[in-house]
């Protein structure tokens, strides 16, 4: 029974748009010729002396309504989380970034993408993308359905212009840069602490972390850093 109400106050949530809504939706034609007021027949019906319906407090109204527009605006953001979800994914590369992206978006991983290829204009730039980090700035669905290509910019970890010898570093949420080291280019993630490294040549990028090149003819070069994310206990 209880259940039974519970459905008849949704279906009621759904219906009407405003609390008045709903109490003229209880009031006749009848009600308002032997009361001959509006606001006293709304009143009648709130208070359950009128009506043939569910007696629903404004509170309670109110309250419901709520509930459904934050559980309709859930629904669809679960439905468009994944940017890669329902796409023809055309090569290697955005394969590589639909498998990772769910991970990225949860924070089970952060990966960074590292991008050699030519811009517009013809010069050859490389960088390192916080892949996370643009998901969460930028709409991916033009890049995953091939109407855009992903490329490193200035405000990325890590850019570098080959022609005009341009370079940059900025931190992201995700990592930290640490570019006058050694050991050549770091990266430093905020959560756990670890460090990447993506030299080539190192045995291995780091703790719960794996380099992955990309093979692709649509760069001059790709590789994939994923880290694991693990919290401090």
């Amino acid at each position: 029974m209880e259940e039974e109400g519970n459905a008849g106050a949704d279906n009621i949530i759904t219906e009407f748009v405003t609390y008045e809504d709903f109490l003229d939706s209880q009031i006749t034609s009848l009600d308002l010729y032997y009361l001959e007021d509006e606001e006293l027949a709304r009143q009648l019906v709130e208070l359950g002396y009128r009506g043939s319906g569910e007696v629903l407090k404004r509170e309670e109204f109110e309250a419901r309504k709520q509930a459904a527009e934050a559980s309709r605006l859930s629904k669809r953001s679960q439905q468009k989380t994944l940017a890669s979800s329902g796409k023809d994914l055309r090569g290697t590369f955005l394969r590589a970034l639909a498998q990772r992206e769910e991970g990225n978006r949860s924070g089970k991983m952060t990966s960074i993408i590292f991008i050699r290829d030519k811009n517009l204009r013809h010069q050859e730039i490389s960088g390192y993308i916080d892949f996370a980090h643009r998901l969460k700035t930028e709409d991916f669905e033009p890049y995953f359905s091939g109407k855009k290509r992903l490329l490193p910019r200035p405000s990325d970890l890590s850019f570098y212009n080959w022609e005009t010898q341009t370079s940059t570093s900025n931190p992201t949420p995700n990592y930290q840069v640490i570019a006058e080291n050694a050991s050549g280019l770091l990266f430093k993630n905020k959560r756990d602490r670890k460090i990447l490294n993506v030299d080539p040549k190192a045995l291995t990028p780091g703790d719960n972390s794996t380099r992955t090149p990309v093979v692709t003819d649509q760069y001059i070069q790709v590789v994939i850093y994923d880290h694991v994310t693990r919290r401090k206990t």
